[in-house]
């Protein structure tokens, strides 16, 4: 079937395309990827015209692989750049180990010629470990956030869907992507060109970097009880120094007992309970994603002691703190 298309008027095009540098990590997630890949193919589309090319790289420059097992065929290794390029690192699983020295050393090296970064999904974590985001704000995929933030604590971090400081950019990952590529060819083109890309991409409600990533406590646990909610955001944010239930009840003027109802009638657990389980799933991500000692990790989610931590972890994962470092490690030597 033969569609008509409305081209998007461009006032005063480019001379030559803007070219994007795809720097593809080793287990990238594709969504990340692809989405904003799409972006850029459809704005040329919805144009009439290349206003943009990309080109993919990555370490070896033959194929890498994305999270989903996918084989990508690479256009280069890791290549001089010219100062007018714009580069996209895509991170997705195990970041840390496709961050490796000689991507670190190209990127530190791309950098010095002024060149705009993007760390997408996990890449800001990349992005953080080449210094490239001290003293700047950016944002990472809210499951890396807890070990981001022990790690570089020199960066301001944010939970916003996609964060634009100076000439680095980070998004949260997934969908995110759209986001912010919408935002470029806003700045690049003008809104009804980004308008446009976004109905293609049947995107109706475009986000900006006000938003934040995560759905909001009471969509999360499907609840709508304003006071259960604040209970749980005061949880959330007070994990390495836990608050008794007796004063989370105070501050949203209740007595303990009918927080303590509260919590039953609609999570089916205690307080008590449900500020552990928080406690350790935070716990569980540092192991996972940081080189950090039991001990520290114990200490940065709220216990005094590794024995009590020990216990409590293995109760609710069923093996210990060690073994679970351990597990990973050797996950990853595979």
């Amino acid at each position: 079937m033969q569609t008509q298309r409305h081209f998007v008027d461009i006032p005063n095009p480019p001379a030559k395309p803007r070219r994007f540098v795809f720097v593809l990590l080793e287990n990238f997630t594709m969504l990340c990827f692809s989405s904003a890949l799409e972006s850029l193919r459809i704005a040329n589309r919805m144009a009439g015209m290349d206003l943009y090319s990309w080109y993919l790289v990555g370490e070896g420059g033959d194929t890498v692989s994305c999270s989903a097992g996918t084989a990508f065929k690479l256009d280069d290794a890791l290549p001089e750049l010219t100062r007018d390029d714009t580069v996209m690192i895509c991170g997705g699983i195990d970041v840390q180990q496709a961050t490796t020295k000689p991507v670190l050393n190209w990127i530190r090296r791309e950098a010095r010629k002024g060149l705009k970064m993007a760390g997408l999904c996990t890449a800001g974590y990349t992005l953080a470990r080449a210094g490239l985001l001290d003293g700047k704000k950016a944002t990472i995929h809210w499951e890396n956030q807890d070990s981001f933030a022990e790690e570089f604590q020199e960066v301001e971090l944010t939970k916003s869907v996609f964060v634009i400081d100076g000439n680095r950019m980070t998004t949260a990952g997934g969908t995110s992507s759209i986001d912010l590529m919408l935002k470029i060819i806003a700045d690049d083109h003008g809104e009804e060109l980004a308008n446009a890309v976004a109905d293609q991409l049947i995107y109706s409600s475009i986000r900006t970097d006000q938003d934040t990533q995560r759905l909001s406590v009471p969509t999360r646990i499907g609840v709508r009880h304003p006071k259960l909610s604040q209970v749980i955001q005061m949880m959330e944010a007070n994990i390495e120094e836990p608050i008794s239930p007796s004063l989370l009840a105070k501050e949203v003027g209740m007595s303990t007992r009918q927080l303590e109802r509260l919590f039953r009638r609609y999570l089916n657990r205690s307080p008590k309970r449900y500020y552990m389980e928080l406690r350790l799933q935070k716990a569980r991500n540092l192991l996972m994603q940081t080189d950090m000692s039991v001990i520290n990790v114990a200490l940065a989610c709220g216990f005094a002691s590794p024995s009590h931590f020990s216990k409590c972890y293995r109760a609710h994962y069923d093996t210990t703190p060690y073994r679970e470092r351990g597990s990973h490690a050797a996950r990853l030597s595979i």
